[in-house]
């Protein structure tokens, strides 16, 4: 019988609707059935799972870490005003004698810059420095111990608030990077309560780039600007869905970082943090371009002396504490004697009144952005006595002597302030030295034109302070190696007419000061030593020529699948290695896989524990008591150094393996008698008890591990010694890599580490910036390694015929068939 569609439909309806009264029924008995009770347990247990969802929502943490940042941000320049307001107030109030003067504004200086060193280096020496060169460590993959923790985060903010107090030459940027990141590991473990996938560690690594994002977008007000600035500093490769999380917190935390001043009525509205007046008709004239041009390569030259300058006061200082122990153990002398040196040059009745001693850095990059002209042939014009242009006046020199004095001052002084152990940052001081060196050439060709520039009949007078800005920006992409430093200073001045100038500026900088030396964050790496793997340099071709194989390491600690736990004791005991290769037998050294460190370690605990079960009733009484004291006493220190931990800092790096366990390892298989309880008691003295004891546990140590409740990794990460030095140093970075084995079809024969790819790096490198190539690839050249890829593929062939029984075809080459055939 044929049914047509109304039908169908009326039959679907008709089975529907049963099936509907039925579930009704039945759900509403259950309904029914249930206590008042019931139903609330299970309408509480419905809202919670909709708040937990909500709450563990990527926009909601975002706004979060925005939020915390912006009120972090805001508070910490708000104390640091009131330390700036004190400072001057007590200066004021010793007006009557110049002597006391002195002491004041040294004195006051001087006693947070102490507290700072003190409390930072007391509560966690963590908090000190910059912190960026930390967390592109960190977000390497190589976690340092305590960089994270609530206890940095107290004493880093706290320091920071002392230190910018005493206007000292240093920034918050740099540690607001390190701040915006801890905010973003705390707040994943406190959201991890409410959503499992907090716990993931990859999923942290990508939150801790949002808060670097967040701590620049929270201090310059530029919420693209800091989602550039993260993307170029702290990740050799950017996941691309971290990008549109970078701007969502920087944008909400730049934006209430701006609000709040509005609320706190301190401003009228929201406008750029360092709002210009410059003109927007016309901005610049093409004639200028070429002068923006020189400036950077000029700021790109600077920007290179300044981090060789850093380095070698660094490494100075280094060898002065090495040799006197009393710099080294008191942190207290370096940073009062920088502190006092500083402070007396900026003393404002003393030397400081050629260099505006008495203006702070905020004060000094507002009149460096003044859209008015100084000065008439190096005369500065009259301002009003509570304007900040009124600084830059001396009756007995011009306005360039003063500038020009500003720069070299602070210069060196930016220098050494940031190799003090205290939070600190280089991107404000250098901001400030760039925009002064900038103002300097905008005044002198205001002076050499004063009618400006004539377009068309309309005249166009030079804006000194568009110079300031291209320079600022210019000199501090030279120094940290950053083009978003031009983005920044666009949204902090609020002029994006004038994009062109700072770009070409801030390239051209990049160009030369990347050529000259590493960044001064990738600086600091070097000196501390951090587990980082370096960049390549570009321009050199060399590179592509030097292989896995010049600089592997070959001799390789692995275990077998019939290793005994006596050589697992001993590989352990001889070094630090968290995985260890697995091959089928040292004959074939056919790479089977990985095991990690803990995971022998609990191989090792297994079998102790289970030997004394089975064994306990036939050992001798004495020696049973021993045995099982000993191990019940190593149980628990397995426990602790199997758990996986995070690794120390590399200055403090303590020796860690089994050299301090081997004790406990020893517990496990070759715990012996007491040999003077045994003296004492009378049964003890069978020498013939002694020697069972001791052929027993070498029966123990020699017996074959069992493998097969061990967790291996069946495919570590593999190369070839034909990989290049550039295609490892590019997996390495974008997988995160700390170690990968090399094999020659599938035998392993050799691994490479970190430390043996940032070998190659650095040391393929004099110090004129020529390429050495390995000795052995001085062989390639002569045949050497056509030899030896002929050997492996002949060994290929080999393998596949025998376990095949056909051929495969051979790439025939020009003019070597005759090595074909021979080789055959």
């Amino acid at each position: 019988m044929a049914v047509d569609g109304t039908d169908e439909n009326n039959l679907e309806k008709g089975i529907y609707t049963k099936d509907a009264s039925r579930l009704r029924k039945t759900f509403g008995r259950s309904l029914s059935d249930l206590s008042t009770s019931q139903k609330c347990g299970a309408w509480a247990s419905h809202f919670q799972r909709l708040f937990v969802s909500f709450i563990g929502a990527d926009w909601i943490f975002l706004m979060i870490l925005g939020f915390i940042m912006a009120v972090i941000s805001f508070v910490m320049d708000v104390f640091v005003d009131n330390f700036t307001e004190a400072h001057r107030w007590i200066y004021d109030l010793a007006d009557s004698h110049v002597l006391l003067q002195y002491l004041a504004w040294v004195a006051y200086s001087m006693f947070l810059m102490c507290f700072a060193a003190g409390f930072a280096n007391i509560v966690s020496i963590q908090a000190a420095g910059s912190g960026i060169p930390e967390m592109k460590t960190c977000l390497r993959g190589v976690m340092l111990q305590e960089y994270l923790t609530f206890k940095t985060l107290v004493s880093k903010v706290i320091s920071l608030i002392c230190v910018l107090g005493s206007e000292l030459p240093v920034g918050k940027e740099g540690p607001f990077v390190h701040i915006g990141s801890m905010c973003a590991a705390l707040l994943c473990k406190f959201m991890s309560l409410f959503s499992g996938i907090y716990k993931n560690e990859a999923r942290n690594k990508e939150m801790m780039t949002v808060g670097c994002a967040v701590g620049i977008g929270c201090c310059f007000a530029s919420p693209i600007g800091g989602a550039l600035f993260s993307l170029e500093v702290t990740s050799m490769f950017f996941v691309a869905r971290n990008y549109w999380r970078g701007f969502l917190s920087a944008t909400f935390g730049a934006f209430i970082f701006r609000l709040m001043p509005v609320w706190n009525r301190q401003e009228d509205t929201l406008m750029a943090l360092y709002a210009t007046k410059y003109r927007l008709d016309f901005p610049f004239d093409l004639q200028e371009l070429p002068v923006f041009a020189v400036m950077g390569i000029v700021c790109g030259f600077g920007g290179a002396f300044f981090v060789y300058l850093y380095g070698k006061i660094t490494l100075f200082v280094k060898k002065q504490k090495a040799t006197n122990s009393f710099l080294m153990k008191n942190c207290f002398l370096y940073s009062a004697l920088v502190s006092v040196l500083i402070s007396t040059l900026t003393f404002p009745l003393g030397f400081g009144q050629f260099m505006a001693g008495q203006l702070t850095q905020r004060e000094s990059l507002i009149s460096f952005f003044d859209h008015r002209t100084w000065s008439n042939h190096g005369i500065v014009a009259d301002f009003d006595n509570d304007d900040h242009l009124a600084a830059w006046k001396h009756p007995q020199a011009n306005v360039f002597v003063i500038l020009s004095i500003f720069v070299i001052m602070k210069f060196w002084m930016s220098a050494i302030s940031i190799t003090l152990p205290i939070p600190c940052g280089s991107f404000v001081p250098i901001f400030v030295i760039g925009a002064a060196f900038g103002r300097l050439v905008g005044e002198g060709l205001a002076t050499l034109f004063p009618d400006g520039f004539n377009m068309d009949g309309h005249v166009y007078h030079i804006t000194p302070g568009v110079y300031a800005v291209v320079g600022a920006a210019a000199l501090t992409a030279g120094v940290t190696h950053t083009i978003s430093t031009g983005v920044i200073m666009m949204e902090l001045t609020g002029q994006i007419n004038y994009a062109l100038p700072i770009l070409i500026s801030v390239i051209l900088s990049n160009m030369i000061s990347q050529s000259l030396q590493p960044s001064i964050y990738d600086k600091v790496i070097r000196i501390k030593k951090l587990p980082y793997l370096p960049m390549l340099s570009w321009g050199h071709r060399d590179k592509y020529n030097i292989h896995v194989g010049d600089f592997m390491k070959r001799e390789v600690r692995y275990i077998t699948l019939n290793s005994t736990y006596r050589d697992i004791f001993k590989i352990l005991r001889s070094g630090n290695l968290k995985t260890l290769p697995l091959v089928k037998s040292t004959e074939s050294m056919l790479l089977l896989g990985s095991v990690e460190r803990a995971q022998l370690l609990v191989l090792l605990k297994q079998r102790s524990q289970h030997l004394r079960k089975e064994n306990a009733p036939t050992m001798p009484i004495s020696y049973k008591v021993h045995f099982q004291t000993s191990t019940e006493e190593s149980a628990s220190t397995f426990a602790d150094s199997a758990s996986t931990e995070p690794l120390k800092s590399a200055l403090k790096k303590p020796s860690v393996g089994l050299y301090d366990s081997g004790l406990s390892l020893k517990k496990f298989f070759c715990s012996r008698p007491d040999i003077a309880a045994m003296e004492d008691n009378p049964d003890a003295e069978d020498d013939t008890i002694l020697q069972e004891i001791e052929e027993w546990e070498e029966q123990q140590l020699d017996e074959q591990v069992n493998f097969n409740n061990c967790k291996i990794d069946p495919a570590p990460f593999q190369l070839v010694e034909r990989t290049s030095l550039h295609k490892t140093h590019t997996i390495f970075s974008l997988l995160g890599l700390d170690h990968a084995y090399v094999t020659s079809i599938g035998r392993l024969i050799g691994v490479v580490s970190l430390r043996e790819l940032r070998k190659a790096i650095e040391g393929s490198m004099t110090v004129k910036g020529v390429k050495v190539r390995p000795p052995l690839a001085s062989f390639r050249d002569s045949g050497t390694s056509g030899t030896s890829s002929e050997s492996e593929a002949t060994e290929l062939h080999k393998l596949w015929d025998r376990h095949s029984g056909l051929s495969i075809p051979r790439e025939q080459q020009p003019n070597a068939s005759d090595s074909d055939d021979k080789s055959q």
